[in-house]
């Protein structure tokens, strides 16, 4: 078998290389962006490209890339029904309710009038959120009608950046003073409130639409269970202090018995309806105590999984001790199940 690798430093092709290498594995690196792209592909059987949502020309082509190649046969990863929703939690949405998988309530309006009535009679509080962006960025606790009708004002008028500038300050000041970022990230963070960033320069604004999720009160954290293959791992992250977000906190519990096995057995029965060959659900509790997904990915970060404990398979048996998740990744073409 011959894979492709489109290599993007930091994410999971240093582990998809390594891995290559170490199993003599005929690989060879490649660059998405060229334009003869296609025809550098051919008499390959695998193309794999870890694209991410921050890197503009990643959002730009990259599923395009990607599903097109499916067309003409080669296996990618990620493939159009593990990839097609990354980033858009408003397709989530959809996807999770035509399956009919427990979702928290999600509303999207694409007319003002209509979020201006739904926003007038509902119940707060609510979650806002843009339909793209990691680690809980552009997401805001709506706390009552009016801030609900200024966000849809906003939404249907100039719209919303990509990147919240006073938002990513804050973050970076709190992490300071958990001792988790250095004052030169605050710094940094500071000047971002005046100079965008690049992605934001060229993204443009969010508009036409708003998205609300229903707010799941009594929430200390969430639980990210991860699928890869016939393989998952679990994590318990902790929300922000005096905040209700847990995706990006940096405060991880890593125990395997933190982990209700019960959500393991959920998640990778969701799992057999979208058919993913990578995919991560966040989990948090309603008022009885029952899981509902708030998103999913396809990827994930490479680092802060290195100390979970362990991982299960879909009988739920435990296998203790390290494990390469991106080794998994290129295993499963070799074994044809992707």
């Amino acid at each position: 078998m011959k894979i492709a690798i489109h290599h993007n430093p930091h994410s999971f092709s240093d582990r998809w290389i390594k891995y290559c290498e170490k199993e003599k594995i005929e690989y060879k690196l490649v660059d998405a962006f060229d334009s003869n792209i296609i025809a550098q592909l051919k008499g390959y059987d695998v193309f794999m490209w870890h694209h991410h949502h921050a890197k503009y020309k990643d959002v730009l082509t990259a599923k395009r890339i990607l599903f097109a190649l499916e067309h003409a046969g080669i296996k990618v990863f990620p493939d159009f029904k593990t990839g097609w929703h990354f980033d858009d939690k408003v397709a989530q949405k959809y996807l999770l309710e035509a399956i009919g998988v427990p979702l928290v309530p999600s509303y999207v309006f694409y007319d003002r009038e209509k979020a201006l009535n739904w926003a007038n009679s509902t119940v707060y509080p609510k979650v806002f959120k843009l339909k793209g962006g990691a680690g809980a960025s552009n997401v805001k606790l709506v706390k009552s009608q009016s801030q609900a009708v200024e966000l849809i004002n906003q939404a249907f008028g100039q719209g919303f950046s990509q990147f919240d500038r006073i938002g990513y300050f804050k973050e970076r000041l709190s992490k300071y003073r958990q001792k988790k970022d250095t004052f030169l990230g605050v710094l940094k963070g500071f000047a971002r409130i005046f100079i965008a960033s690049k992605y934001s320069q060229q993204q443009a604004k969010e508009k036409g639409y708003i998205y609300f999720q229903e707010f799941m009160p009594n929430n200390n954290s969430d639980i990210r269970v991860i699928i890869v293959g016939d393989k998952a791992f679990a994590i318990k992250r902790m929300v922000r202090e005096n905040d209700f977000r847990a995706s990006g906190s940096g405060n991880i519990i890593y125990e395997k018995h933190e982990i209700d096995e019960k959500i393991i057995k959920l998640a990778f029965k969701i799992n057999e309806k979208i058919r993913s060959s990578s995919i991560a659900f966040d989990f948090i509790f309603d008022k009885d105590n029952q899981p509902l997904i708030v998103e999913i990915s396809y990827g994930f970060s490479v680092e802060a999984y290195n100390k979970c404990p362990g991982y299960w398979d879909k009988q739920l048996n435990w296998y203790e001790g390290y494990f390469n998740p991106q080794e998994w990744m290129v295993e499963n073409f070799l074994l044809g199940n992707f």
